[in-house]
């Protein structure tokens, strides 16, 4: 039973016109009008971040059907934020959108995440609205490329000294190369994903660390090399 106030009561009907519905979103290479959470299909990304803005989430989700089938998070900034992240991996696979919506993640950061993703996938702005039949169940390891590992960026710069590049997306920066006006042109990296694995094979760690050595730009050009954690 609805109940009405008086006013509504004693008010003679209208009768309503056109009813056209939802307006349809892109999913998965459909036009789809969305009634129900079952309704909803879609791979995207949420990007979070908690009150104090002490860190940041990257929460990814393999939607089908309404149903998530795969989770991705990455996190960045605050070490209770990691625990937090191995929880919401385990808990998210299996729920509905709007059960995930209501289930405390505990982190602020995951939790406003879980928000931002839920109004991407609504409204059609998904990663796969265009692609048929969506992204399959995996797609979100191809994020994290061969070696697994997010990919972080990690750089510092001061008025007095300039940059320095501590991170890259390939890995961990060893050495920056500067050519004679003391400007960036290239720097060399060591794969951290690549070393592990290579070391898990059987390499010694000093001849993992060699093979997992990369350079970009025009390193071999360099006037000059630093080190850009003690230089």
């Amino acid at each position: 039973m609805i109940n009405y106030s008086r006013e509504v009561e004693e008010m003679c009907c209208v009768a309503k016109g056109p009813n056209h519905g939802p307006a349809p979103i892109p999913e998965e290479g459909k036009w789809v009008k969305a009634y129900e959470i079952k309704d909803i299909s879609a791979f995207t990304h949420g990007v979070g971040w908690c009150a104090p803005q002490q860190g940041a989430c990257k929460l990814s989700l393999n939607v089908k059907e309404g149903i998530i089938e795969e989770a991705l998070v990455e996190t960045i900034g605050c070490s209770g934020m990691t625990h937090s992240a191995a929880m919401a991996s385990e808990i998210l696979p299996g729920k509905t959108l709007l059960e995930a919506l209501n289930t405390d993640l505990v982190c602020d950061a995951i939790n406003t995440a879980m928000r931002e993703l839920f109004l991407q996938i609504v409204y059609g702005r998904s990663q796969s609205a265009f692609s048929d039949d969506g992204l399959s169940v995996g797609a979100g390891l191809e994020d994290l490329g061969k070696g697994l590992r997010s990919q972080v960026g990690t750089m510092y710069g001061t008025k007095v000294k300039g940059v320095r590049y501590l991170e890259m997306a390939e890995g961990y920066v060893t050495r920056m190369a500067l050519d004679e006006d003391n400007q960036v042109i290239g720097y060399e990296f060591v794969s951290l994903g690549k070393m592990t694995d290579f070391i898990k094979k059987g390499d010694t760690p000093n001849d993992a660390y060699n093979k997992a050595i990369g350079t970009y730009g025009r390193f071999a050009d360099a006037a000059k090399y630093i080190d850009p954690r003690k230089e």
